[in-house]
């Protein structure tokens, strides 16, 4: 460990569990590198994802976007195409541009596609699905409506989903955000995340949650505050 980071640690009380004021305003102090770390909450659910109907994955727009460019690609013929370069996408195209993608370019964030030519995409499955690429019904990145799903994720759309071992990392912002803007996101973030609980998710839920920055020490949060918030 560096002295950065050694530094910071010490500013942690590891034996503490801190309520969200108090975490959101700890966090930007703990930064530990030369450039604008992204801070990410993580947490454990009260489910099994080994169970199809506890899978649980979802969207959300953050409040203050999460401090990048996204660049976003849509799969789109004619009226749609339009539509997506006027609402700011940065590549748009049909057959070439799934032939490029299936060759392995990858120079995007997310995709999104019209559901005439899901058909087609479909084929890209084995190249965007373990990169988390894919577009998909249920995230709204396969609709006719390219103009909002663009915007969206242009103004800090992010997707949670629980992982093998019923854990979530997501980011919500930057270091330079700030407390304020930070505790917004996460808000948003965890209101999210509850509606999303499967019907069929038994007692604790909202097990723990941490949040850290990309090269600093972890702070554990209050998970008894937020599901009492969120309730």
């Amino acid at each position: 460990m560096g002295k950065k980071y050694t530094a910071a640690k010490e500013k942690v009380d590891q034996t503490k569990t801190y309520d969200v004021e108090g975490g959101f305003k700890l966090v930007p102090q703990l930064v530990c590198a030369k450039f604008d770390e992204t801070v990410e909450v993580s947490g454990r659910l009260g489910v099994d994802p080994k169970h199809p109907e506890q899978m649980v994955r979802g969207t959300v727009v953050l409040p203050h976007g999460i401090g990048k460019k996204v660049r976003v690609l849509v799969f789109a013929k004619g009226e749609h195409a339009i539509a997506a370069q006027e609402a700011g996408a940065d590549h748009v195209g049909a057959e070439e541009l799934i032939e490029k993608v299936s060759k392995g370019w990858l120079e995007f964030d997310s995709a999104v596609a019209t559901p005439d030519i899901m058909g087609a995409v479909g084929k890209l499955g084995k190249v965007l699905g373990p990169r988390g690429l894919m577009p998909n019904p249920k995230l709204g990145t396969v609709t006719f409506d390219v103009k909002k799903a663009v915007s969206d994720l242009k103004a800090g759309k992010v997707e949670f989903r629980v992982d093998k071992a019923g854990n979530i990392h997501v980011p919500v912002g930057k270091a330079s955000f700030g407390s304020h803007k930070l505790k917004e996101n996460f808000n948003a973030l965890m209101e999210a995340i509850v509606k999303a609980k499967p019907a069929s998710s038994k007692g604790i839920y909202l097990r723990s949650l941490f949040v850290a920055t990309t090269m600093g020490p972890s702070v554990r949060l209050d998970a008894v505050e937020v599901r009492n918030q969120f309730k």
